[in-house]
């Protein structure tokens, strides 16, 4: 874990996730797989120190948000805080339970939500002006929910934080990617101090992707504030990572 070219890999891997999250999510795919599989590290320790890069990416385009006017905390506050707690519970499974078992369900949670995506295409990249509006009776259950799972795993949380807010609450894909890397950043920091008490954070390998996912992540953000047709391209690179993701997790690909 030593060499030079492994730091590479982890700065270019980190850069190619920060890209992915702040514009579709499922750069913890990118992450983690490296950690796991090319660094060798074990499933819990990865988990924790994903959460260093995740924090570092999602920070940084938070701000490039809200330097663009994207960002409007007052609107989602209910969802922030409801995520927050829910991360709580999420990171005390993570502490206790292996992440092998859930990849089993993970991936046909995957397969439903690449058909969720793909149905009418037109509510993932049309404006929307209309304020959050979601019943309570579906707020609160759905953002509990969604902070325990990014608390647990976080791998493809940045899809399901977009599901609700774009399908659900009607939030054009810009500002929901705004809302959902600022949830994620929030909860990422509190995640960091507990994965560390329980010494589950690689500090060296975690900063060496934050650098590479904090840069791509930024730069993500900033262009998908500005471009005009940025909702299009979002919604078809969010096809594509899904896909892939799909085909690595099912093994669809000749040996």
């Amino acid at each position: 874990m030593e060499s030079n070219y492994y730091y590479i890999i982890a700065v270019a891997g980190g850069f190619l996730a920060g890209i992915l999250n702040a514009i579709a999510g499922f750069g913890s795919v990118v992450t983690l797989s490296i950690m796991i599989e090319f660094l060798g590290m074990p499933a819990n320790l990865a988990n924790g120190t994903n959460r260093i890069n995740m924090f570092s990416q999602t920070a940084l385009s938070s701000f490039a948000y809200y330097k663009e006017g994207k960002l409007n905390f007052k609107r989602f506050k209910l969802a922030i805080i409801l995520t927050f707690i829910g991360s709580i519970f999420g990171v005390y499974f993570a502490l206790n339970i292996s992440n092998a078992d859930f990849k089993i369900i993970f991936k046909y949670i995957l397969l439903l939500m690449f058909i969720v995506v793909l149905v009418n295409p037109k509510r993932w990249i049309k404006k929307s002006d209309l304020e959050f509006k979601m019943s309570n009776w579906l707020t609160i259950p759905l953002f509990l929910a969604l902070g325990f799972y990014g608390g647990f795993i976080q791998m493809g949380m940045g899809l399901f934080t977009l599901i609700i807010l774009v399908l659900l609450a009607k939030t054009n894909l810009i500002e929901a990617n705004a809302i959902k890397v600022f949830i994620i950043a929030l909860y990422s920091l509190m995640l960091i101090f507990i994965f560390s008490y329980r010494e589950l954070v690689d500090w060296k390998i975690g900063l060496t992707f934050a650098l590479g996912q904090g840069i791509g992540g930024y730069l993500a953000a900033h262009y998908a504030s500005i471009y005009p047709k940025a909702d299009v391209w979002v919604y078809r690179i969010l096809i594509i990572v899904v896909l892939v993701v799909l085909i690595k997790t099912f093994g669809i690909y000749p040996n």
